[in-house]
């Protein structure tokens, strides 16, 4: 079948070339779109050497499936239109909250895909809930989560290209000890951490944790009660989060670890000892989601601490996407 990308000299566009050259779709043309500014630019994919194509002149009835990663601006104008012709993955949030469109993290409610007859439209979801709910799946099949409180420790990659350029200058700056200045973060991001990310909201919390709890409640379970911070740390590449999960039921850590160690997208790296965990220097590049210091809560009953760890360019967004569109593939729900 035929596939485009559009946004793909983007930074989850040139992911999503990666792991197609990984996996084995059925591809016979892949069709790289972007901007004007980006079209006639060449791109290797499978030893061939393919040329990047304005979106304004593309016709979408020639592939079975578009993924979109340009972000809701373009999701916004063309997503629509690509749908009338072709089955639509779409990286950016503008269809999230959609209750007509899927929002899908493979591992967890593939079965919701069934839904995509609707428009033609498939969300994927925010770059650090899906780790989260990759790991709560099984243990919600297993307790019942009752609530999570969750903190994101996330990199600048999550934010576009413009923004990891912006942590090297200013470290190589810093260094230089130069006046640092501040462009696309509301502080300073080298030596730094930021405690916002996105707009804030009138509740106090910003759409980056109103995300979190609305696509938990979405893709997992609407009951489960979940609040969140969002926090910008000066790492270029994979997201970490602290969680705290509390169970319907009286829970056992070695059920808990087997059951993880066996889940679909899950490793556990959890050893108790200097470096018996993940950071996110190790996650980058890799499939996984990385479940590290597994342990009990002991302030509050069926209660438990966790560490994740996942590469946000990859799981967080591209890899995601291509599993969705294996899915479709299965389940054969992308002839239109």
């Amino acid at each position: 079948m035929n596939i485009a990308i559009v946004g793909a000299t983007g930074n989850v566009g040139r992911k999503i070339i990666e792991v197609l050259e990984k996996k084995k779709l059925p591809i016979t043309e892949l069709f790289l779109i972007a901007s004007s500014k980006s079209a006639g630019k060449k791109i290797n994919f499978k030893d061939k050497e393919l040329v990047v194509v304005d979106l304004e002149k593309f016709d979408f009835s020639k592939v079975k499936i578009a993924f979109f990663a340009a972000g809701s601006s373009i999701a916004e104008k063309w997503a629509n239109l690509a749908a009338e012709k072709t089955i639509v993955i779409d990286n950016s949030k503008f269809f999230r909250k959609d209750p007509e469109i899927p929002l899908i993290v493979p591992e967890v409610n593939s079965k919701d895909l069934v839904n995509v007859k609707n428009k033609s439209i498939i969300a994927n979801a925010n770059c650090s809930v899906i780790p989260l709910v990759v790991v709560l799946k099984p243990l919600h099949d297993l307790y019942n989560v009752k609530r999570v409180v969750v903190s994101t420790y996330q990199s600048v990659s999550g934010a576009g290209k413009a923004p990891m350029d912006e942590l090297l200058s200013q470290t190589k700056e810093y260094f230089e000890s130069k006046n640092l200045k501040s462009k696309f973060f509301t502080k300073q991001i080298a030596f730094n951490i930021i405690p916002h990310i996105d707009n804030f909201l009138d509740n106090g919390y910003t759409k980056e944790e109103q995300k979190t709890t609305d696509e938990v409640k979405k893709i997992l379970d609407k009951k489960i009660k979940i609040t969140s911070t969002c926090v910008r740390i000066p790492v270029l590449v994979s997201h970490s989060l602290s969680v705290n999960v509390e169970f319907n039921k009286k829970c056992n850590l070695k059920e808990i670890k087997n059951v993880l160690s066996s889940s679909p997208g899950c490793k556990v790296i959890d050893e108790k000892k200097d470096g018996g965990y993940i950071t996110p220097v190790e996650a980058e590049n890799r499939y996984e989601t990385f479940i590290s210091r597994i342990r009990q809560d002991d302030s509050q009953p069926n209660s438990i601490n966790l560490w994740l760890v996942s590469d946000n360019l990859l799981k967080g967004a591209a890899l995601n996407a291509v599993e969705i569109a294996e899915s479709l593939i299965k389940n054969n729900l992308h002839e239109r």
